[in-house]
């Protein structure tokens, strides 16, 4: 039974790495071309659409690997096992991640899609995205950190061990939020013509 519940985490973890491997690397190319002043036009649509597919596939093997593990823990350790707050709390984030993919993919795609570019959407269905990319991102790593840490096991509540995940949440969604406003002002900027002098013809 050890050697089969080894070969579930192993999976478990390969589905938790791809996932957030692709997340950051998406993260960083936005963050780079943002920084970069690039409009991104019918790119960040469709790349959010794969992107969003191959996540939900490591999400999918992460609850069926997860679901083994707390099987074969439970046949093992009884119903004490469920008592665990570090079962409870990647639980909690794991059903967030999923709710907030279905958001993701219901109400972002679809705008993104339209607008062309992260830039190019309205204000509150931007805030939206970003919340959501900046929940995504946080989740993943927490759900991580959670994983591999055994010694957090029993000797933390659930609110001890949730305590840093909605500070880093709101954290990275101000940071993005901040990053693409000043995007915009410096493509609005670049995009104004600049004043000409009347009748001589000599720009300012």
């Amino acid at each position: 039974m050890e050697l089969v519940r080894l070969s579930v985490i192993y999976v478990h973890l390969l589905a938790c790495c791809i996932a957030i491997g692709l997340v950051f690397t998406s993260d960083a190319e936005m963050v780079r071309d943002l920084l970069k002043g690039h409009q991104q036009a019918s790119h960040d649509g469709k790349h959010m659409a794969r992107l969003q597919a191959s996540v939900t596939n490591a999400l999918i093997f992460l609850w069926l690997t997860g679901a083994a593990v707390i099987g074969i823990d439970y046949l093992e350790k009884g119903m004490s096992y469920f008592a665990n707050p570090k079962l409870h709390a990647k639980v909690i984030i794991v059903l967030l991640l999923t709710f907030n993919g279905m958001l993701l993919h219901r109400y972002v795609l679809p705008a993104l899609l339209k607008a062309g570019s992260l830039l190019d959407l309205n204000i509150g269905v931007r805030m939206f995205a970003l919340f959501s990319g900046a929940l995504s991102g946080v989740s993943w790593l927490y759900a991580a950190m959670l994983g591999v840490g055994r010694p957090l096991a029993w000797k933390y509540s659930l609110t001890e061990l949730l305590l840093a995940y909605p500070v880093m949440i709101l954290l990275g969604f101000a940071l993005m939020a901040a990053l693409t406003q000043w995007a915009r002002k410096r493509n609005m900027a670049k995009a104004t013509p600049a004043p000409v002098w009347p009748r001589v013809g000599i720009p300012c």
